[in-house]
Parts: C-alpha cells; structure tokens; sequence
C-alpha cells in the first residue's frame, strides 16, 4: 500500500509541475486545445500508473510518453482518411473527392502515414520522421513513392493531377 502511495505522490507532483510544460508540447503538435488536452490527460494516466520512485526526473519520461501519444494520435488519424479528405463540397465536386480517397487508401500504411502528415498537415520531414520513428530520409522516399503512386492510380481513374 505504501508503494501506491509513493506513485500517487510522484504522478500527483509530476502534475502539478510539468502539466502545462506537456501541454504546450502537444499544442504546439495538435494546433488544437481540445486534442492536446485529451493527450496530455493521456500522458499523466500513464503516470499514475507507471511513474516510479528510483531518483530519475520524471520531466524526459513524460516528454517520451507524450511523443508516444501523439504518434498514436496521428496514425489514427491517418488510417481515418475521411478525416484529412478534401470536402465535398470543393469545387473539384464528387469524383475527385472519391478518386482521392481510394487512391489513398490503396497506399501501404507507411506511405500513407507520410503522404497525410505532409500534404495535409504541412509537417516537415523532420517531424515526420521523429513521429513515425524513422529517419528523414525514409521519410522523404516514403512521401515521393506514395505521391507517386498517388498520381498513377488518379491518372488512371481519368483525374489529371
């Protein structure tokens, strides 16, 4: 019992001292209050549950599990390619917007992944690469073989990319 308790204070200290710092972190990440909050609530219920006395600053544990939450968030997100889909009421009507999503979802994961957080969310490869956890160079070969897969299949369906 002694020990539950000893991690309930770490989590509850833990808390009340890098919240905000966690929570700037993910914001800056999301672009949006209510994700980053979600995530950040996240990351100190991994605390309560895992953070342990053993003398280490818990600050670096909870910036890994945020990075962690977020990467999670954004594959997700990704595998939901409605969500990050053009909308259907662009001026480049139905077709498009179909013919998009199928070439899309017709990408392997990894390619996917890359293409979104590039094209829709504008990250660089940098933050793409430290996200999915791979180098940026992979990123970048990932980006050019989805975006070229992505203009075969649009060519083939009749849109002229």
């Amino acid at each position: 019992m002694d020990e539950l308790k000893v991690v309930n204070d770490l989590a509850d200290d833990a808390f009340r001292r890098h919240y905000a710092e966690i929570y700037r972190f993910l914001r800056r990440r999301t672009s949006d209050h209510y994700s980053a909050e979600e995530l950040a609530q996240q990351v100190f219920a991994d605390a309560a549950a895992r953070l342990r006395a053993d003398g280490r600053p818990p600050l670096p544990w909870l910036y890994a599990v945020a990075r962690r939450r977020f990467a999670d968030a954004v594959r997700r997100g990704v595998r939901d390619t409605v969500a990050f889909a053009v909308p259907a009421e662009a001026e480049y009507g139905a077709r498009l917007l179909e013919a998009l999503r199928s070439a899309l979802d017709g990408l392997p994961a990894q390619q996917r992944e890359v293409v979104v957080l590039k094209l829709w969310r504008g990250a660089p490869f940098a933050e793409i690469a430290h996200l999915l956890g791979t180098s940026e160079e992979a990123a970048r070969m990932r980006f050019s073989r989805g975006l070229a897969t992505l203009r075969r299949v649009l060519t083939e369906e009749g849109v002229d990319p």
